[in-house]
């Protein structure tokens, strides 16, 4: 099985004007972005699902939070601080994100629009995919 996650690092630019994290995609991936969504203001856990077909890159562009993943194989864990931490998502996997910090914003680029009947809600079910 290829790897399906991956962690990757996203070149940041400082000078004395700031920060800029450049997220290249043809660096990172040959599919069409079809979604990019934020989390914000994050009072509980997020994730908890799988969706089929989908392919994935998280960025926490702000603050940190901790992401646990299952291939399908295995649980993986990571930690997100900043924006310039990536996660990349090659396939389908079960996603949980927990412990946000006060302010954090953590970005999505999706595969795929929106469709409810792609998502899985149930861990059991998904293992069994």
């Amino acid at each position: 099985m290829t790897e399906k996650i991956k962690r990757i690092q996203l070149p940041t630019h400082e000078d004395e004007r700031g920060k800029l994290t450049v997220l290249e995609l043809k660096d990172f991936i040959d599919w069409d972005v079809k979604r990019i969504y934020y989390v914000t203001d994050t009072k509980l856990d997020r994730g908890g699902h799988a969706v089929r077909g989908e392919k994935k890159i998280y960025v926490c562009m702000q603050g940190s939070c901790k992401a646990r993943i299952h291939d399908g194989e295995k649980w993986q864990e990571f930690e997100l601080n900043g924006p310039g931490e990536a996660l990349q998502m090659e396939g389908m996997c079960w996603r949980e994100f927990t412990d946000f910090s006060e302010g954090s914003v953590l970005m999505a680029v999706s595969s795929l629009n929106y469709e409810p009947d792609k998502y899985i809600y149930d861990l059991e079910e998904f293992l069994g995919e």
